[in-house]
């Protein structure tokens, strides 16, 4: 049976998608002794993971050196899904222009995995969706081979929880949400994930694993835009917003504190709740909550560009025409993904004003290739005579490796959406 094969660890893990979710399952998978094959589109991946490389930035070139010393193999080759026991399907699940789902690529996938299936296998998808994708998407494609999802294939739904950059929280111990198609399904997918994660949660259904993932970000989205509307009224008023936080954050029950910042970014936050509120129209439901949420949070990166127009105005001058330098364009501190980053959005608002804008990024030497945004910009070196000769300096991501007291002491003006610097000079905006 397939359930003893995984609890002897003689079972092979396919993973689907070599990115942040993916890759550090599979190198979860190799240190405790399964044979993984990796399956990615992305060539580049493939050969950096070859020649023992890693592509993120908060997983180490010495933990991808590792793999070779394991029984580990990266293809494009869809075949070897056959020489699969299990199959874990980790690829993107974005939005499209009109803010509804695209799961083109989880259906791609399935499409190209469904002529390689074979009895006792288990597929699980991970990738962040609405309610029901698992059952009427993935179901009836894996029975159109003929196998029965609960009899003799198997068939869940789990959702990545991967925190990218935090060194508090692992692959191993972030508790791992788990629903099958049948109890067999979730038997089956809960004695895998029990093989690499500490705390296994298994609920009824795959529908409610699949709300749970959305509700989660929903939260922190909802959240998210409270502080970020309390922040403009704070400032309407001339209150220092963090100032606030962190008062209410001395209460010891009944509040959670949240930071305001330049608008949300990455591949969940931003994202997910469309997810939901897209799902919910097809029950008549209208997501009014969750919606207003996500209007005040898509409208911060137009006021940190205001801001910018103010600090400007003060010093006699306008954003046409100026020098501007964006400090960090990945979507959160200390890693390199720049997914749905609002950094990227202000360089667009403000070169749309005419400024004249550079970047300056640690994590991020070269802008990436993106579907909406075509900028040839490379990282800007940061010093002090850099520095002094932009107009404006835009902190949006509060990456550790900036040095603080040098863009403190050098710039002209700091429009500052992170709340690190301090109004020592008079050359500080709050944003």
């Amino acid at each position: 049976m397939l359930k003893a094969k995984i609890q002897e660890r003689d079972a092979t893990v396919g993973v689907i998608g070599l990115g942040y979710v993916g890759l550090p399952l599979v190198l979860r998978f190799c240190a405790v002794g399964f044979s993984v094959i990796g399956f990615d589109v992305d060539e580049s991946k493939l050969v950096k993971l070859k020649q023992g490389e890693s592509y993120l930035d908060h997983i180490a070139d010495r933990e991808i050196a590792e793999l070779a010393k394991q029984n580990f193999s990266a293809t494009a080759d869809f075949s070897q899904i056959a020489q699969c026991d299990t199959v874990l399907i980790c690829v993107p699940t974005p939005i499209d222009r009109y803010r509804e789902p695209d799961l083109s690529f989880v259906i791609d996938t399935v499409e190209a995995i469904v002529p390689h299936l074979r009895a006792e296998q288990l597929v699980v998808l991970e990738s962040t969706t609405y309610p029901g994708t698992t059952d009427e998407e993935l179901l009836p494609r894996v029975e159109s081979t003929g196998l029965k999802v609960g009899v003799n294939i198997y068939l869940a739904y789990s959702p990545e929880r991967e925190d990218p950059g935090n060194p508090n929280f692992t692959t191993q111990t972030i508790p791992k949400v788990v629903g099958g198609v049948t109890p067999t399904c979730l038997d089956v997918a809960t004695a895998l994930y029990q093989q690499v994660i500490d705390q296994v949660v298994p609920v009824s259904s795959t529908r409610v694993a699949e709300m749970s993932k959305l509700l989660e970000n929903i939260h922190r989205a909802v959240n998210i835009g409270l502080v970020n509307e309390m922040k403009m009224v704070a400032d309407s008023m001339d209150i220092d917003i963090n100032e606030v936080i962190n008062a209410a954050a001395t209460k010891p029950f009944g509040f959670v504190p949240y930071r305001p910042g330049p608008g949300l970014g990455g591949h969940c936050i931003p994202i997910d709740p469309f997810y939901l509120t897209w799902k919910a129209r097809e029950y008549g439901v209208n997501t009014r909550f969750i919606e207003l949420a996500g209007e005040i949070n898509s409208q911060m990166p137009q006021w940190v560009v205001s801001k910018v127009a103010d600090g400007l105005n003060d010093h006699q001058k306008s954003i046409k025409g100026s020098r501007i330098l964006i400090l960090g364009i990945a979507y959160k501190k200390n890693i390199n993904d720049s997914r749905e980053s609002p950094g990227i959005e202000i360089i667009e608002l403000l070169n749309n004003r005419g400024a004249q804008v550079d970047y300056t990024d640690p994590h991020i030497p070269q802008f990436p290739v993106k579907r909406d945004y075509n900028f040839n910009m490379a990282s800007v070196e940061l010093t002090q005579e850099s520095l002094q000769g932009y107009d404006c300096v835009v902190l949006v991501t509060d990456h550790e490796r900036f040095d603080y007291p040098l863009i403190a002491d050098s710039a002209k003006l700091i429009v500052d959406t992170r709340g690190i610097f301090t109004n020592v000079n008079g050359n500080v905006v709050s944003a």
